[in-house]
Parts: C-alpha cells; sequence; structure tokens
C-alpha cells in the first residue's frame, strides 16, 4: 500500500502538532496536543485521529464517531514511536527514516483497522 507522510504540520509555538497520511483511498489525519514549551522538552499530552476520504469527507468509526483517542498501552507505544520521530538522530538522518515511518504508519494503521469498518 502506497503512502506520504507528512508530519509535524503546524503554526510557531503552537501546542498543537498535525501529523498526515495519505494513503491511495483515504487519508488519516492525527491531532497531538503537547503541554510544556515547544522548544524544550514537550509533554505529549494527548493524541487523537479521524480518517478522511481523498476529498476530505470524515469517515465514522464502528460507534458512529468521528474521531478517535489514543488512549491506554497504545498512546504509551505512540509516544515512544514520536520520540523516536522528533529525536535528533531521526532528523539528521543518523538511523534509518524509512524503517521509523514504517513503524508509525503500521502503528497508525492498525488502531485505523481497529476502530474503522473500511470497505
Amino acid at each position: 500500500m502506497n503512502y506520504t507522510l507528512e508530519l509535524n504540520t503546524q503554526n510557531p509555538g503552537s501546542h498543537v502538532v498535525f501529523n498526515t497520511i495519505v494513503f491511495d483511498s483515504f487519508k488519516v489525519n492525527i491531532v497531538e496536543r503537547y503541554s510544556g514549551r515547544m522548544n524544550f522538552n514537550p509533554k505529549l499530552s494527548y493524541a487523537l485521529f479521524k480518517v478522511r476520504t481523498l476529498d476530505n469527507n470524515i469517515i465514522k468509526t464502528k460507534n458512529d464517531h468521528t474521531r478517535v483517542k489514543i488512549k491506554g498501552n497504545d498512546f504509551d507505544n505512540y509516544q515512544q514511536i514520536t520520540k523516536v520521530l522528533n529525536s535528533y538522530d531521526y532528523k539528521n538522518k543518523l538511523i534509518s527514516n524509512e524503517e521509523v515511518n514504517q513503524r508509525y504508519v503500521n502503528f497508525i494503521l492498525s488502531l485505523v483497522i481497529s476502530n474503522y469498518q473500511l470497505s
């Protein structure tokens, strides 16, 4: 499955970060909310995501909601993955960016599959 990953689209100084994964037939919008100073050790408060069609129509979850908040063990795993995405090693390509991107996309895709009825 082909995808395009758009990371950290935000306004300077904003505590909200938007990430998007665009697949062939849908896209996933991820919203991260941080507390603390963004330029010095920000702390991830919560993350949520929603699935849209390519023409921006929102797809509802199995529970008829429009978005899913990442909680529990999934949130802990998400924090670990985003920590690597925001690391010095990732930004300076000292580690394989492709592997990290693939891990991030696979994790989000597993959450999408478990929460959405895609047909």
